[in-house]
């Protein structure tokens, strides 16, 4: 894969391409800065921006304006490409608070290798309805540790609203949930994203995460999208790698909390 190539691709887009998320949710540019702006429960936001040195800050300033107006909180997702370099002090600065990096790693769907199964007794259930949503809720909030009420409210709104944008799955341990994740497949891109693959503690460390992958991977080549891409956290990156993940960049969420 030329790296350099999918980077341009994926910003072009992902970010500058961007399309809202879900209902009630637009996606405006507003100078160098495209971002989505949407109800509480939806993910708002800084997509991209092209910004320099002369006009960071008053960007920056129009954003939280724009967004205070709305009354949300929002994110900057800053990508290690986008300009200028010092833009990270400047949201600090401005009053963002730094979160987690994370890694874009990005694969063609076809490429990775099948996964040899599940453990026995367990099973893959599609999430279709208000049932499934609440076992996908469940498990992230066990194995994260956080809230994810707001999580249920976007599968809930895309299955309802533009259900081909979206495909879940829980794995079931003699019915009950113990892992999860999502696949986002937004119209019009060569990406699918992978999103959400999270299992709570006990049931690491048996595939899962894996087989979850190899599952999406066969949805996205099935609907015709040539690549997988993910933020991937540190805990998953080595996995990722071995199933044949390359890295793009690097991603930090910088938030603004009203």
């Amino acid at each position: 894969m030329d790296l350099a190539a999918l980077r341009t691709l994926h910003d072009r887009q992902l970010r500058l391409g961007a399309r809202p998320d879900g209902p009630g949710a637009r996606v405006e540019r507003d100078g160098l800065v495209v971002r989505q702006t949407g109800p509480a429960h939806a993910w708002n936001g800084v997509l991209w921006s092209g910004l320099g040195a002369y006009d960071a800050d008053a960007a920056i300033a129009a954003q939280i304006r724009h967004f205070r107006a709305a009354g949300r909180s929002f994110e900057w997702k800053l990508y290690a490409h986008d300009g200028p370099a010092d833009l990270a002090e400047r949201l600090l600065a401005a009053g963002f608070t730094a979160g987690e990096r994370e890694t874009v790693m990005v694969a063609e769907a076809t490429a990775l290798p099948p996964h040899d199964g599940l453990p026995d007794g367990m099973e893959l259930h599609a999430v279709t309805d208000e049932a499934g949503v609440r076992m996908v809720v469940e498990v992230h909030e066990r194995a994260f540790g956080t809230d994810s009420s707001h999580l249920g409210h976007r599968i809930l709104d895309q299955l309802d609203h533009a259900p081909g944008t979206v495909a879940a799955v829980v794995a079931l341990a003699d019915g009950a949930p113990v892992s999860a994740a999502r696949l986002e497949l937004p119209p019009g891109s060569d990406f699918a994203g992978l999103w959400g693959g999270g299992t709570v503690e006990g049931w690491r460390g048996r595939g899962l995460y894996r087989a979850l992958v190899a599952h999406r991977a066969r949805i996205a080549a099935d609907r015709g999208y040539r690549y997988l891409q993910v933020d991937a956290a540190d805990t998953s990156r080595p996995i990722l790698r071995r199933l044949g993940f390359a890295e793009l960049t690097t991603t930090t969420p910088y938030l603004y909390v009203l």
